[in-house]
């Protein structure tokens, strides 16, 4: 090995490294972008040279390694917790008095922080090097994307060699896309033809979850850190504005709107100003987060079982926008119903080019009025769906034209049929092809059978073709039919194969839930799945017999008989049946021994150690049967934070309420 190969390559990183850290944490580049990829090339022809001198933390592993098979779950030490938040400078001041009652009267200082519209991750650093970078997932645990984040440029793969530098640090931020590369990419995608993303926090949500690191490395993604989880030996500031510092001292980017403030007037003040030059920012931030400075007092504060007491978001109110309404296009959905959606005169809002937004429905339309040609205003609810919300009547030109709703299915030609008893319009023909793409897609959901690999593209791919027609058609796809479909390689047909495979066995009600039976969703499906056990039996059922199943009404009852005794719905059943798709629940026997058998349990509020369907599982797994509404019937109720009318019903009642704890007692469990 050449002893002035490892030494220039060494030379390299640290002049790369150097340059990352003057471009991503201080804005302060020293050379063009050239001459950083000139240094790159140089160490990349090196290390391919001598690759036994490639360590983890190479500026060149940056670039994305070989596709991975599957993202890993990871626990996270320290859980990320959420956030409550707040519209109201009023609520804003209560939140403070609640902080000073919590501290004894002391007046804490308030830092204050942009909130980054990105996607929350935990980078792990031990003894200076990038060890597990995670999503937030569900607070406790997250998905471990490293190969990812190291794409990431301003994500120090080595932190700078610094004496207040602890053992672990684990530091907690957002990932995002700036507003220029977002706009860039969704207009390549227009030029092409494809679909555009809608906003740039689904995209950086998307992008990290990339199997392959290239892909992710290309896009460009930004990085900002915004709190702490394990650190040990602890960091010596008690104050977290210090904090930051030192972080920005180790090579992790902070961001630079950053304010430390006195008390909750001048906080207010400085949210004000914020809202003055958001919309001129790099990258979208929906609002200011509000976090006790002191380490030491937000020890003693706190936290509930959803969120720390020393933190809250003040979100800003959507943002308005004028446009032009240029025409009106019907969507079909699963169940044929039939959505308006506005086509406008493309306006940016929110950080996003939008030239579509809903109308929701034919009386919506005719509550606003709303003509062809109208100037409307526009905003994005959450920040997120576009949305039409006033008309600006002086200037409707005298050439508008009313919307009038559509006398025929723009995806079939059938007929339509208005609801007696609501606002909506109904495609009623069964083998509409948009109803059943939308039908299809549902089926194959997460939450219903969870067909990972069978997405909105395939599936009207598959069905343009001919080779979907029934929910049971999925179940007979051959490898060599995919592999005949465009962009569809052996590799990724039999993925597909074995993503259809996998669903076979989900149960029955994931099965009820996914045939789109209307206004059956998850809850009614598992509540009649529990009951019956099997298909044949709910087929079988009566209206009566339904509708006397606890939280099953006489709407659900009638639609979920008509269903099945449809011609459409019987074909569905034999077809699926046919294809070895006819699960079955096991119940529980009448004399079990088990901790909640002949029990009815309630959930309400969020829990700590569970989500509600994980508590939900747990009670008919204990044999007890987890119901949606507090009655007499009702054992006890389960309540967690932020518990709501179901709580007051069961006091009402007198029924028991136990905490989370409790119940966890009771069965058993620690």
């Amino acid at each position: 090995m050449s002893t002035s190969a490892k030494q220039r390559i060494q030379k390299l990183r640290d002049e790369l490294n150097h340059h990352n850290h003057l471009y991503h944490v201080l804005a302060k580049p020293e050379i063009s972008d050239q001459e950083y990829d000139k240094l790159m090339r140089e160490l990349i022809d090196l290390e391919a040279a001598h690759p036994d001198l490639v360590t983890p933390d190479s500026p060149t592993q940056r670039i994305g390694g070989e596709p991975i098979d599957g993202f890993e779950t990871v626990t996270h030490a320290v859980r990320m917790m959420s956030i409550d938040n707040t519209y109201d400078a009023d609520e804003l001041r209560a939140f403070d008095t609640r902080v000073r009652k919590g501290l004894d009267g002391v007046q804490p200082k308030y830092v204050l922080e942009p909130k980054v519209d990105g996607v929350a991750v935990s980078l792990r650093y031990e003894s200076g090097r990038l060890i597990v970078a995670a999503t937030r997932g569900d607070g406790a645990r997250g998905d471990d994307i490293t190969a990812n984040a190291k794409t990431i440029r301003p994500i120090p793969l080595l932190l700078k060699d610094h004496k207040h530098l602890p053992r672990i640090l684990e530091v907690r931020g957002e990932v995002y896309m700036t507003n220029e590369q977002f706009q860039k990419i969704n207009k390549k995608r227009e030029e092409a033809g494809e679909e555009l993303f809608a906003n740039p926090r689904n995209f950086t949500a998307g992008t990290l979850k990339q199997l392959d690191p290239k892909i992710t490395a290309a896009r460009n993604l930004k990085f900002v850190s915004h709190g702490l989880g394990e650190v040990d030996p602890p960091l010596k500031p008690d104050s977290y504005f210090e904090i930051l510092d030192l972080l920005k001292g180790f090579g992790l980017p902070i961001n630079e709107q950053t304010n430390l403030v006195d008390n909750i007037d001048e906080a207010v003040e400085d949210i004000e100003a914020f809202a003055k030059i958001r919309g001129t920012l790099k990258y979208q931030t929906d609002g200011m987060v509000v976090k006790v400075d002191s380490l030491a007092q937000r020890e003693i504060l706190g936290a509930t079982s959803k969120a720390p007491r020393w933190i809250i978001a003040y979100k800003y109110p959507a943002e308005q926008v004028q446009t032009v309404l240029n025409g009106v296009r019907w969507q079909v959905g699963k169940n044929g119903t039939l959505t308006p959606v506005a086509d406008m005169e493309p306006v940016f809002v929110a950080g996003t080019t939008v030239k579509r937004a809903s109308l929701h429905n034919i009386e919506q339309i005719q509550n606003l009025d709303i003509h062809i040609g109208d100037t409307v205003i526009i905003e994005k609810a959450g920040e997120i769906i576009p949305q039409v919300v006033l008309v600006v009547k002086p200037k409707r030109p005298k050439d508008a034209k009313a919307i009038k709703p559509p006398a025929k299915c723009p995806s079939c030609n059938a007929p339509v049929e208005k609801e007696v008893d609501g606002p909506y319009i109904r495609c009623v023909n069964p083998a509409c092809p948009a109803q059943l793409k939308e039908r299809l897609r549902w089926f194959c959901a997460r939450n219903q059978m969870n067909v990972e690999r069978l997405g909105e593209a395939l599936i009207d791919q598959l069905v343009e073709h001919g080779l979907l027609k029934t929910f049971a058609d999925i179940f007979k796809l051959t490898k060599d039919q995919l592999m005949n479909l465009e962009r569809m390689g052996e590799k990724s047909a039999q993925n597909v194969i074995d993503s259809i495979d996998a669903s076979r066995d989900r149960g029955l009600d994931r099965v009820v839930a996914g045939i789109g039976i209307r206004h059956v969703g998850n809850r009614v499906a598992h509540v009649l799945a529990q009951h019956f056990g099997s298909l044949d039996a709910i087929v079988a059922a009566t209206t009566e017999e339904l509708s006397s199943v606890h939280e099953i009404g006489d709407v659900i009852a009638q639609s979920v008989h008509d269903f099945f005794h449809s011609d459409s719905g019987k074909k569905a059943i034999t077809a699926l049946k046919q294809a070895g798709i006819d699960p079955k629940m096991a119940k529980p026997p009448a004399d079990s021994k088990q901790p909640l058998a002949g029990k009815t349990v309630v959930i309400t509020g969020t829990m700590e150690k569970f989500d509600r369907k994980e508590m939900e599982d747990l009670i008919v797994k204990l044999g007890g049967k987890a119901s949606g509404s507090v009655s007499k019937k009702t054992s006890f109720v389960v309540a967690g934070e932020s518990a709501g009318s179901k709580l007051d019903k069961a006091k009402e009642l007198g029924v028991e309420v136990l905490t989370e704890a409790e119940f966890l007692k009771r069965i058993g469990k620690s």
